[in-house]
């Protein structure tokens, strides 16, 4: 038994750095353990039953997967200050950034891992699962560790047709909140909300730290690079979001992004998984259900379709920020609503879900 919370992950890691970040911002007493393969046979697999980091153990020894879980099983513990706004504007905002950086973000972040970082990956992989070989011997490991996450791109939506307009996406959002953090801190003032942790995960761990990447971050949006550093080495516990329930237009062209691009795959996802619970009642929730068009516009604005798949993990991510806006009335429901028209989100955010889903021993799993 230890006095300290241990987080079970990798600096490779999409995710690990987005608790890592919180826990730091928290200055929560941790220890990080590398989660190499002996570390995923012996703890992550016989805990959690699913071979994902990172993984948080507490001090009384409660494991805890899923980094929207693990910051709300700590913020339970450690409520102050609260990362989660309780304003109507910025509570639904900080929450649409998180599912943001959480699942749209992995398109750009995989693409540049994968296809401008692979060599460097190799033997970074190999050192994680691996420490005690020879530098030969990780890379050989790593490229093997590596086929799956390589494989994963298509699925993802990334191939030789949407390259290069993931790659005008990403750079031109870069552009975008390189404006914003010439002028502000963090998202929603001087202290980092669940919105700048969903988004530290890509941010950091694949477009700051991978080599090719960083440089592609530090040349277009040196205060995104410069916000990352703060979100790796917080001031603990310090900052407060902007008076008056405030989000700064120059979040608004990132809003548009956000509901131009992902939410209309989320829309139909959303759709076609409510028709595959009612067609299947019963089966066990799959990763995926399918595949869908999404569109993506070049640095010329030329609009380019791309084929990925129906993420069903998506509407939990997705409940999170419904289960704040939609109870919201009168003033309160107006002021988010009147926002939400001018970054052309309004109609977007309006779901009627015929199904909710929970997680259950790391498993989703519709309710009821």
């Amino acid at each position: 038994m230890t006095d300290k919370y241990q987080l079970l992950g990798a600096e490779i890691s999409y995710f690990t750095g987005k608790v890592r970040s919180y826990l730091r911002y928290k200055d929560i007493p941790y220890q990080e353990v590398n989660a190499d393969r002996d570390v995923y046979l012996k703890v992550i697999l016989p805990r959690t039953g699913v071979a994902m980091m990172p993984v948080l153990i507490s001090p009384d020894d409660i494991a805890v997967q899923d980094t929207s879980d693990i910051i709300d099983f700590l913020e339970d513990r450690f409520p102050e200050p609260s990362i989660y706004p309780s304003t109507p504007r910025q509570g639904t905002i900080a929450r649409l950034f998180e599912l943001y950086g959480d699942e749209w973000m992995k398109i750009p972040a995989m693409h540049y891992r994968w296809n401008h970082n692979a060599e460097a990956m190799y033997l970074e992989f190999g050192k994680v699962s691996q420490p005690d070989l020879s530098e030969a011997e990780q890379i050989n490991v790593g490229k093997q560790t590596c086929k799956p996450f390589e494989g994963s791109l298509p699925i993802l939506g990334v191939t030789p047709a949407t390259e290069k307009a993931v790659e005008a996406s990403y750079e031109q959002l870069l552009r975008d909140l390189d404006a914003h953090f010439a002028i502000h801190p963090y998202l929603l003032g001087t202290r980092p909300s669940i919105g700048d942790f969903g988004m530290i995960g890509p941010l950091y761990a694949h477009q700051y730290r991978d080599p090719a990447s960083g440089e592609i971050m530090k040349r277009i949006a040196p205060n995104v690079a410069r916000w990352v550093e703060r979100m790796m080495a917080p001031e603990p516990k310090a900052g407060a979001f902007l008076p008056d329930d405030k989000v700064p237009e120059t979040l608004y062209p990132v809003l548009r992004r956000i509901f131009e691009e992902q939410f209309p795959p989320l829309r139909n996802m959303i759709s076609s998984f409510a028709d595959w619970i009612d067609e299947n009642p019963g089966v066990d929730v799959p990763r995926a259900i399918g595949k869908q068009s999404f569109v993506l516009k070049e640095a010329d604005g030329k609009p380019v379709t791309g084929v990925r798949g129906m993420f069903t993990f998506e509407q939990w991510m997705l409940q999170r920020v419904l289960d704040f806006y939609q109870p919201l009335q009168g003033d309160d429901r107006q002021s988010v609503d009147t926002l939400l028209d001018e970054v052309g989100g309004k109609d977007a955010m309006q779901f009627d879900l015929r199904h909710r889903v929970a997680r259950v021993k790391n498993q989703l799993v519709v309710e009821g």
